[in-house]
């Protein structure tokens, strides 16, 4: 999501994975696991994705605290075969459990070509985007997914009741350059950037939420007040079908291949993962590859933009550019983290950073 149109203050990379880690870590998680969940939500904001990175911290110290997010263990392997296993994620940090799943189907994947890991009963995954580079940068292709059966926000295509949470996907092909990152819900937007614009006085972009009488709207606030709308899938009223048949098919590729999910009794906010690892050596190779992604990402570079575009980017390419100014610069935190950090931050008698913008 786009940082605030207000200059926001910067924070040395450094200092905010440090600081990240070390409230992680004070808050009783074990260091290996409070180290993950520090890189993956940081990287995910150096990456612009203002609402899946430090802004979930908070709310996950939270869970920590009142014992809904475990902070030790080992995921219990349920089903185990050569390119594929289960997982049960025993409420560990989604994180660290979408890394070590990651990890493992990449092994598969040099045995077998494949190899994919379901996990029920994680906790929430954050930014799913955050992961991929791990993958392309050893030319191997990832997708991930994940749903959560406790949620429901986005109401079925032609239906006004919500049944399903926005089943993100996400997926990192590696090029001779870049790597193309694709990270998209199957709603048309997030619960998280919606409470973003509420809580800053703003509307959404477009219509992209449904009221409680079926009408598409941009006000944020009818999420909150009663009867509660809903987000609208991906394509909206129009071509909302296309999102509502995605959404499902991740219902089934999460939950479904997991065994568990909206038929069963909530846990609690968590996540429902798919992780799938394709090596393209397997098939017609890498360089193949490649040579393939390069041809389609110079063709939409190439084409004419339409007027009030500058250029043609291909998924992840701004989020990328993002990623390295922001290490260079410092991150650009959105106004609203670190004052919900410095809360934590005071409970454990830790220092808060110093911004340096």
């Amino acid at each position: 999501m786009p940082l605030s149109a207000d200059t926001p203050a910067r924070y040395r990379v450094g200092d905010l994975r440090t600081f990240a880690f070390e409230l992680t870590a004070h808050a009783g998680v074990r260091t290996d696991i409070a180290r993950d969940v520090a890189d993956v939500l940081l990287d995910a904001d150096l990456l612009g994705h203002t609402t899946h990175g430090l802004a979930l911290l908070a709310p996950y110290l939270e869970e920590l605290a009142d014992g809904r997010m475990a902070k030790d263990g080992v995921p219990q392997v349920r089903s185990r075969h050569a390119a594929a296993e289960t997982w049960d994620g025993e409420r560990l940090p989604g994180p660290w459990l979408t890394l070590r799943a990651l990890d493992r189907a990449a092994a598969m994947a040099r045995e077998c070509g494949t190899g994919t890991v379901v996990i029920h009963h994680s906790h929430h995954i954050a930014c799913l985007a955050a992961y991929l580079r791990r993958a392309t940068e050893q030319g191997l292709i990832a997708i991930i997914e994940s749903s959560d059966p406790m949620v429901a926000a986005v109401v079925p295509h032609g239906g006004i009741t919500p049944f399903i949470t926005p089943n993100p996907i996400a997926a990192g092909l590696p090029t001779s350059g870049d790597p193309i990152m694709i990270d998209v819900s199957t709603s048309i937007t997030s619960m998280g950037y919606a409470q973003q614009q509420r809580i800053a006085g703003r509307s959404l972009p477009g219509p992209w939420l449904i009221d409680a009488q079926g009408n598409a709207t941009a006000d944020p606030n009818v999420l909150y007040g009663e009867p509660k709308g809903a987000l609208l899938p991906l394509g909206g009223l129009d071509a909302g079908h296309k999102g509502f048949a995605l959404a499902i098919l991740i219902e089934a590729l999460t939950a479904g291949l997991a065994g568990h999910g909206r038929a069963d009794p909530s846990a609690g906010w968590g996540g429902t993962v798919f992780v799938q690892v394709l090596d393209p050596e397997a098939f017609g190779g890498l360089a193949a590859f490649k040579r393939q992604m390069d041809a389609v990402g110079d063709a939409a570079h190439n084409s004419k933009p339409r007027p009030g575009v500058d250029r043609v980017r291909l998924p992840g390419e701004r989020g990328l550019q993002r990623f390295r100014e922001q290490t260079a610069n410092g991150v650009a935190l959105y106004p609203t983290i670190m004052p919900a950090l410095r809360v934590w931050a005071q409970k454990y008698g830790m220092p808060i950073p110093d911004a340096i913008v």
